[in-house]
């Protein structure tokens, strides 16, 4: 039967790396908040799993008077407008989606860029046309012919979208060779509001890129993630709970503190419908790549598959490291994953989720194969 594989992953970073501290502090100052409310945001910085976070925005780092892109006034007004943040994300997106892929085929000499025959890029940070996707063939010398398809604005579950999109395309033709690149630059549309989901959300995410190279035939010499089966459930319940909407001063994301009950109980629901029709039950899965949306979230899948901290340390590992980047960080936990992988895993079945607005969850069953 004709199946896809994932051969290769890359991922990227922006150089502005900050600890979770400092940003905290920035975030403090930018709010006006008091002694009171600067104890109260460090305390949920603190809490949240997360170590360091890259930015493309050095202001994040820097005191009142030197920043570059906020305004140097106390409030920070004028606040940036949309405008403002596309026309970075513009300028930044390109090159740090470009260092992904190259350090995707680093890991693919036996693939030539020419050979490639779909690219399909992932973002809901930025939007622009032509687009990244354009910029990408022209940059990397992909051929003009290449299929392009854009997944936009659909969050942090987005690469599983264009997973299913590679999927599709190796079944259909054996010999296609697809290329996913997941660009987000989350950093750029930090809100001043004091809501609670606002100051989690500013809490959680951070910039990155990542790329997957996904080919209809496992490549020899490394480990390979077979894409097995897929499986998408929805809790409607949470359509006020997580959401991404345009607005006049960036994008505005709503993440309120239900979220982590909400995945908690629809979790089983949806390992079960992945798992109803294949010959894998949980009991069998003991390598898991789970987006961590946050510490919370991780939490509450273990309370309720049954799963320990070392059963999620990828995620965990991950998470501390750059924090939540939207649709790019399942691809770096995956990214992880490999890395650890040996030979003995050989044949063993990978459990992957990821969550959106919806509220929207997904599932996926990767096998490994050496």
């Amino acid at each position: 039967m004709t199946t896809s594989f994932i051969s290769a992953i890359g991922t990227a970073t922006p150089a502005h790396r900050l600890p979770q501290p400092q940003i905290a502090d920035f975030m403090a100052r930018a709010h006006g908040m008091d002694e009171a409310g600067t104890r109260k945001l460090r305390a949920i910085y603190r809490m949240s799993g997360i170590g360091y976070r890259h930015t493309v925005l050095p202001d994040y780092g820097r005191a009142e008077g030197a920043f570059t892109f906020f305004p140097n006034t106390v409030d920070l007004e004028p606040f940036p407008t949309v405008g403002a943040r596309m026309r970075v994300y513009r300028r930044e997106a390109l090159p740090l989606a470009a260092e992904a892929v190259l350090d995707c085929l680093h890991q693919a000499p036996d693939i030539d860029p020419l050979s490639i025959t779909h690219l399909v890029s992932v973002s809901c940070t930025g939007m622009y046309a032509p687009g990244l996707d354009i910029e990408l063939v022209q940059h990397l010398g992909l051929r003009p012919d290449v299929q392009r398809t854009c997944v936009n604005f659909m969050g942090c579950y987005a690469a599983f979208n264009a997973l299913k999109l590679a999927d599709a395309f190796c079944r259909a033709d054996p010999g296609s060779r697809v290329l996913i690149v997941c660009t987000e630059l989350c950093t750029l549309h930090f809100q001043k509001r004091t809501e609670e989901d606002h100051l989690v959300a500013n809490a959680l995410f951070g910039d990155g890129a990542s790329a997957a190279l996904v080919l209809g035939q496992p490549a020899p010499g490394r480990p390979n993630l077979e894409l097995t089966a897929f499986h998408c459930g929805l809790e409607p319940d949470g359509q006020a709970d997580m959401a991404w909407h345009v607005n006049d001063f960036g994008f505005e994301m709503t993440l309120s503190s239900y979220v982590p009950r909400l995945v908690k109980q629809g979790i089983r629901k949806l390992t079960d419908g992945l798992l109803r029709q294949l010959p894998v039950r949980l009991p069998d899965v003991r390598h898991f790549a789970i987006h961590p949306g946050g510490r919370r979230i991780l939490e509450a899948i273990e309370q309720e598959l049954g799963l320990t901290p070392a059963d999620n340390r990828h995620a965990y590992r991950v998470l501390h490291e750059v924090g939540n980047l939207s649709s790019a960080t399942v691809l770096f936990v995956l990214r992880e994953l490999q890395r650890h992988l040996q030979p003995t895993d050989d044949g063993a079945p990978v459990l992957s989720f990821a969550f959106g607005p919806g509220l929207t969850l997904e599932a996926m069953l990767l096998r490994v194969v050496y």
